[in-house]
């Protein structure tokens, strides 16, 4: 059965009436629902998405091309598609991989030297070669990799997850977005919203230090603060009885209950004093470079052991990984800040016993065109780049598909960016087809209505 929900507006009015307390009763009833949720046993519980702002180019950490090599300087071959594409490109000769590519571990993966720390999990790695998107545009992008759409406005998949599962702590959300703290994400918050969906399901941004959600903390001691809440509440349910099927309204009483229980409970979260040297120098937050990306993954690890479903974490501000310019210089920047927290993240994970059950992903909105940008950079490229999956049900030390021999377009097992949200639905117990939320008469979905599938050939 599909599995969508529409609000019981006049029950609940009946219950709010009756009960200032009642919000807490229905936060527990939603956390001890959440385990019966899923369509069919899953492989994973929770998700850690790191996000690179920007668009990495594939070309120079993930997807070695020998042909660029070879013709690197010169146009692409006349051999090679339509005369058009050719006359586009001929002022932009092909640029070869800008640092060197070698095999790593039983697998064999071929991983760039951007990248020595992730490079050596190279047998952890499922490498998806094939992803391919739909448009040039960062904003567009981003929506589409978060939302599955190139419109505004759409229900990000952690907010999809979010209402499909629930949470598994009363007192945290059930999805939290760390933004790199440089700001300037091009397509912005909504890339985290909660579109049509209920507002509840939208990311909550968190950040290090001890004030890790802007506007969370009271100057009021616990008591007076529980009795003010009460009083709102009660205000506010005698409000929404007489507002029906109010998204936003609902979203703000259960964020004031949420809200309360965090106090104490977000602090603790983001306190990482109690942490082993030895942790702190796995995620490099001993290194200036890396300190606050390793920071922001060892909150990641932190978040999902305290039952949050969905993380996601962002490197790159205004530009980040938008290497127009020069690969060379804007990849050793950013590989060099998220290299070794990553490596630090999966190994942490893993010796926890928490990689079992939890997905990591890696990858940007779009990938870099195998021809040069101004002698020494690349230019944007959606319809053929690299995603990365370690963890929770996806093979080990597997490559999925190919882009054609210069990296242009994806050619073989073709993955769009809808298959990949399938996928990551699927490994969690969801079928994408019915994790549906009826809006104007029709059932919406993550994936939309144009077509797509599980790609059952990256699960484990």
């Amino acid at each position: 059965m599909p599995m969508h929900r529409e609000f019981d507006t006049l029950s609940r009015r009946r219950f709010l009436g009756s009960s200032a307390m009642g919000l807490s009763s229905v936060a527990l009833s939603h956390l001890m629902a959440d385990d019966t949720r899923s369509h069919f046993p899953a492989k994973a519980k929770r998700v850690i998405w790191l996000f690179m702002h920007g668009g990495p180019s594939h070309l120079d950490l993930f997807d070695p091309k020998p042909d660029l090599i070879r013709h690197a300087g010169k146009p692409l071959p006349d051999s090679y598609g339509a005369v058009e594409t050719r006359r586009k490109v001929a002022q932009n000769p092909l640029l070869a991989p800008v640092k060197p590519f070698r095999k790593y571990g039983q697998s064999g993966i071929e991983v760039s030297d951007f990248l020595p720390n992730m490079a050596q999990l190279a047998d952890e790695m499922c490498v998806i070669r094939s992803c391919h998107g739909d448009s040039v545009n960062h904003p567009q992008s981003v929506y589409q990799m978060n939302t599955g759409s190139i419109q505004m406005g759409k229900p990000s998949v952690g907010s999809w997850v979010s209402y499909g599962l629930g949470s598994e702590n009363a007192d945290m959300p059930a999805f939290v977005v760390m933004p790199d703290p440089g700001g300037g994400l091009k397509g912005g918050p909504p890339s985290w919203g909660s579109g049509y969906l209920p507002a509840t399901y939208q990311g909550t941004t968190m950040r290090a230090g001890d004030n890790p959600i802007l506007h969370l903390q009271s100057p009021h001691s616990s008591a007076r603060q529980r009795a003010t809440l009460d009083l709102i509440q009660q205000m506010n349910a005698q409000h929404l009885a007489k507002h029906a099927a109010d998204s936003e309204l609902d979203a703000r009483i259960r964020s004031y209950e949420l809200a309360f229980r965090m106090q104490s409970a977000a602090p603790e979260a983001v306190d990482i004093s109690r942490e082993t040297e030895a942790t702190k120098h796995l995620y490099g937050i001993d290194d200036p470079t890396t300190k606050e990306f390793g920071t922001r993954c060892l909150l990641a690890r932190r978040m999902i052991e305290r039952g949050v479903r969905f993380v996601q974490l962002y490197s790159g501000d205004t530009n980040g990984w938008d290497a127009h310019e020069n690969v060379l210089k804007n990849h050793s920047e950013y590989c060099a800040r998220t290299d070794r927290p990553v490596a630090g993240l999966i190994m942490d994970l893993k010796q926890r016993g928490l990689l079992e059950d939890t997905l990591v992903i890696w990858g940007g909105e779009f990938g870099r065109m195998p021809m040069s940008e101004k002698g020494v950079g690349r230019d944007h490229n959606p319809w053929g780049f690299t995603t990365v999956l370690m963890g929770a049900g996806v093979k080990h030390g597997h490559i999925h598909g190919a882009t054609d021999e210069f990296g242009l377009r994806a050619a073989q097992d073709k993955v769009h960016i809808r298959d990949l949200h399938a996928t990551i639905l699927h490994l969690l117990g969801l079928d994408h087809e019915h994790l549906t939320f009826r809006l104007n008469g029709l059932d919406q979905k993550l994936t939309g209505v144009e077509g797509c599938d599980v790609v059952k050939g990256i699960l484990a």
